[in-house]
């Protein structure tokens, strides 16, 4: 068996007294897409973010292609270019353009040349849909558009794996499916991808395991036929069923608009 693209052991992260990952193991093989799913709370964010050492783990180790990402003799920054990440906000810098936001990072980070970067940039634009974009500036982008965007950036930079946290939760409804696309294109290239996502239909499609965290742990692993379809766990079937529920979900939607609403 080859070696996985993406390995977690033994990983810990605590904030304080408040101990949010307690002692994950996790494998993802080379062209593998996992989704990672669970209640706010769960860890699921935080064991994205520890991935890429955006957050520095309290114990445990984490390798991207072979290499330890938590040794401490790493080159962190020649590490982390081995990993896209794509956030719940776009991060677009407002005053550049679509190509300019593109360009930047790779002549920045990685030192290609004007011309490279702007040719790379193209590239990537027409891989998300958005080459008429490339002179436009964000402030003129919809929201998934933007994302969009965020998602040809980081793969402008050549990752050899991409992280997405919840990518699709600040968007209009109308405007979550052309995002999910791209993440299905690219699953279909074969790029190795962690998705922490609450989009069931893209989890049971597109993923070839999912992943259920519930307080600090993995609770279930398997294939979404498995996790979605015959969860083995109490606590996953409770999950399930109030995220799948649409009466419950109206139910809990008017409850929060009676409060005041909610996050």
């Amino acid at each position: 068996m080859s070696r996985p693209e993406i390995e977690v052991r033994g990983l810990h992260k605590s904030f304080g007294d408040n101990e949010v990952l307690r002692g994950i193991d996790l494998e993802i093989g080379q062209g593998e897409v996992v989704c990672v799913i669970g209640p706010s709370g769960s860890g699921k964010s935080t064991l994205l973010r520890c991935v890429n050492l955006l957050e520095e783990p309290t114990r445990g180790q984490v390798f991207v292609g072979g290499v330890e990402l938590t040794d401490p003799d790493v080159d962190i920054d020649a590490a982390r270019r081995r990993i896209g990440m794509v956030f719940q906000q776009f991060n677009l810098f407002p005053h550049l353009t679509v190509t300019e936001n593109l360009a930047l990072p790779q002549r920045r980070v990685l030192g290609r040349g004007k011309a490279e970067a702007a040719r790379v940039a193209a590239e990537n634009l027409e891989r998300v849909g958005l080459s008429e974009k490339a002179t436009a500036y964000p402030s003129s982008l919809s929201g998934g558009q933007q994302q969009r965007v965020a998602i040809a950036r980081a793969l402008a930079m050549g990752p050899r794996a991409m992280l997405f946290d919840e990518p699709t939760s600040a968007l209009d409804p109308e405007l979550v499916g052309d995002v999910l696309a791209v993440m299905r294109m690219l699953a279909n290239e074969g790029m190795t991808m962690m998705v922490v996502t609450h989009e069931m239909t893209f989890a049971r499609e597109v993923a070839d395991r999912v992943v259920f965290m519930d307080g600090g742990l993995i609770v279930e692993d398997g294939t979404p036929a498995q996790v979605i379809g015959a969860p083995r766990h109490e606590r996953t079937r409770h999950f399930l069923s109030r995220l799948l529920d649409p009466a419950m979900a109206e139910v809990e939607e008017e409850t929060s608009d009676q409060v005041g609403g909610g996050t």
